[in-house]
């Protein structure tokens, strides 16, 4: 078996990190990775954003945090019973500890330098195939990531001054998994449950 299929296998979600740095470079290479991933019509309808900046950092975590906590007042007791063995709050220390957000932005359309639009197709699949695709690479890589997606996020179109045509999809908080940080214990279905042959 592949030594990828192994550590996509060990992957897990941090919600800690290390203070430490690494070469932005690694993440780039990553991204151009995804480029390549299958999109309709090879419109490519991503802007992958990455956030080094502390102060950019700052205002993300400090906008996440405020939705987060209308976000819990909203919540079903299904939904917070279910997020309980997962040990997830209001708080989102790791949008500032992680060296580097990767905030990933869909496009609706497309536009021109002259500002015209033109159609893109199966966008939300489109990008979906791209971020897997860049999971695979960082866990190949051996970054840590967790998947971070407020809701609403139009604050990040805001923060990150995007264009119109492009809706925030999701944030990937990457770097090195703080030592300390107690894993959730949890387990994953059979392969009898999610696989079928025919």
């Amino acid at each position: 078996m592949s030594d990828l299929i192994n550590k996509l296998k060990q992957r897990r979600s941090y919600r800690e990190f290390e203070t430490e740095s690494f070469d932005i470079e690694i993440i780039i290479s990553a991204i151009e990775a995804a480029k390549y991933a299958p999109n309709g019509a090879n419109k490519q309808p991503w802007t992958f954003c990455v956030v080094k900046d502390p102060e950019i950092k700052k205002q993300i975590r400090k906008e996440s945090e405020a939705i987060e906590c209308d976000f819990y007042k909203r919540l079903s007791k299904e939904w917070a019973n279910d997020l309980v063995p997962l040990n997830v709050d209001i708080s989102k220390p790791f949008l500032e500890k992680a060296p580097y957000l990767i905030v990933i932005f869909k496009h609706t359309y497309e536009l021109d330098q002259d500002g015209n639009k033109s159609n893109v197709y199966f966008p939300d699949k489109s990008i979906g195939i791209a971020t897997g695709m860049l999971i695979s690479v960082l866990t190949d890589l051996d970054i840590q990531i967790l998947t971070y997606t407020p809701s609403p996020d139009h604050f990040l179109t805001e923060i990150l001054k995007r264009p119109k045509n492009e809706k925030p999809y999701m944030i990937l908080v990457c770097g090195k998994g703080s030592k300390d940080y107690s894993l959730p214990n949890i387990t994953k279905k059979s392969n009898s449950e999610i696989i079928k042959i025919y």
